[in-house]
């Protein structure tokens, strides 16, 4: 039924379906509200955290690497954990001004919220001009940012952010048996065994894994780690 407005309208309100009224059916359930990353979200008091390691040849000390969680819509279905903000402390004080706008920055998008997934790609894509360096188990670290970026790479993998996308149980039993293989043909030669080392001190660089694991299998260059082959 129209209602004629004889004075003026100073204020307004929408009036939600449950409260308007109508044929008598009832009104449907409102949906939960779920908080996701933006950055208007406080910074609650406590954060759960990781801290992670980077040990270098290029310093004494070693880098320590602390990336802080939030907890979004906690204990409900759409309970999420994402990383919050980071800090880098060592003790050595060389790359102190860059590390400090690195953990700023990467702090910000965090907290921007949306996918914040694509810094480790570009991070591990960054190399240093002056060379970069091997980690113990032969794989090779273009730069000690690379090195950054691969640990919150692996902190993404941890809280769900990133999917693991490695070998499966088929392909590490077939390389550990191409590298058992492999060994035993080399017994006796000038392989170091009890070596720090995880692969063969022959073995060279793959290029899709980084890793030192290419060894010549049936004639064909395969990699131990990641299993790509040179022959398909």
């Amino acid at each position: 039924m129209a209602k004629k407005i004889d004075s003026k309208i100073v204020d307004y309100r929408v009036v939600e379906e449950s409260h308007a009224g109508g044929d008598g059916d009832a009104a449907p359930e409102r949906k939960a509200d779920v908080v996701h990353m933006h950055e208007s979200v406080e910074r609650p008091e406590l954060l759960m955290g990781s801290t992670y390691k980077i040990k270098t040849p290029l310093s004494e000390h070693a880098l320590y690497v602390t990336i802080n969680d939030i907890v979004l819509n906690e204990g409900t279905e759409h309970e999420l954990r994402r990383p919050f903000e980071i800090f880098i402390n060592s003790k050595n004080m060389d790359h102190f001004q860059w590390v400090v706008a690195l953990t700023r920055v990467i702090s910000a998008v965090f907290r921007k919220g949306g996918d914040s997934t694509f810094l480790v790609e570009e991070m591990k894509a960054v190399f240093d001009p002056k060379g970069g360096y091997f980690k113990p188990g032969g794989r090779y670290m273009p730069s000690l940012v690379a090195d950054i970026g691969y640990a919150i790479e692996s902190h993404m993998k941890m809280i769900g952010l990133l999917q693991d996308e490695g070998l499966d149980e088929h392909q590490r039993k077939y390389l550990a048996e191409k590298r058992a293989e492999f060994e035993a043909a080399k017994a006796g030669g000038d392989h170091e065994s009890g070596s720090d080392v995880n692969f063969p001190d022959s073995a060279t660089l793959c290029g899709k894994c980084y890793t030192k694991a290419m060894v010549m299998m049936d004639g064909c260059m395969t990699c131990l780690s990641c299993g790509d082959s040179k022959c398909g």
